[in-house]
């Protein structure tokens, strides 16, 4: 079965154990193109299980995850990278840059290695360092940043392709408060200005204000959908 039309990623009644402890029990969502959805919940609720299955990082046991008409649960694993590298961002806690490269060029590692050009690279990686306020940066290694600076390369790395859906699971964990709160401006922000949908995994309680709708996980089932003005919320099965 395909996804609703006005859904771009969906997902039905995926089930994933890790090592035989249950991450996921029958979650059941869909999220509409531009959309920015926050996934919220206590730790080890199934957060990062969750946004893995939906970006095709991990295979669920059981469930459908589609991305358009694309059934991602199905694809083998070279389709799936591509698939990742593509039409989908990802942003972590851990900024996982790497250590050679300036900040400028691990921004704009995946457009190099997917063979855009050296200046056209760089220029689509300047405006998002810019919007991070990271642009001094751009020619300095990781070593020389701090934690701070090293996550928006991150976040700008993972938005300078203009991915489809960014997946960001607790990206502002390692920052400090001022930080996060303008971190999550950014990707929101960045998601409604260049109609990029946004799943959105954060203990942060202004996500909730931030985002479009609500999806709250507890033991690894989905408990409630809201939208940001509380108007609408409805049970998810699962």
């Amino acid at each position: 079965m395909a996804p609703p039309d006005n859904d771009v990623l969906w997902a039905r009644d995926l089930e994933h154990a890790h090592r035989g402890s249950p991450a996921l029990l029958g979650v059941s969502l869909g999220v509409r193109q531009g959309e920015i959805l926050a996934v919220t919940g206590p730790r080890g609720a199934g957060k990062t299980t969750l946004l893995g299955c939906l970006a095709g990082q991990l295979r669920p046991d059981r469930g459908e995850v589609w991305f358009n008409d694309v059934p991602v649960h199905e694809l083998p694993p070279p389709a799936r990278e591509r698939l990742r590298r593509e039409s989908f961002g990802w942003v972590g806690e851990s900024p996982q840059l790497v250590p050679e490269l300036t900040a400028w060029e691990n921004a704009a590692l995946p457009l190099l290695l997917a063979g855009v050009g050296g200046r056209r690279a760089r220029a689509a990686v300047g405006e998002w360092l810019e919007r991070l306020d990271i642009a001094d940066c751009a020619r300095l290694r990781p070593a020389a940043l701090r934690q701070a600076q090293r996550q928006r390369v991150a976040i700008a790395r993972a938005l300078a392709h203009k991915p489809d859906v960014l997946f960001a699971d607790e990206p502002t964990a390692p920052l400090h408060r001022a930080d996060r709160a303008q971190v999550l401006r950014t990707l929101t922000t960045a998601g409604r200005t260049h109609a990029i949908t946004v799943v959105l995994a954060s203990h942060e309680p202004e996500i909730a204000t931030l985002a479009d709708r609500t999806v709250t996980l507890e033991d690894g089932r989905a408990t409630a959908v809201e939208t940001v003005e509380d108007e609408v919320t409805c049970s998810l099965s699962g």
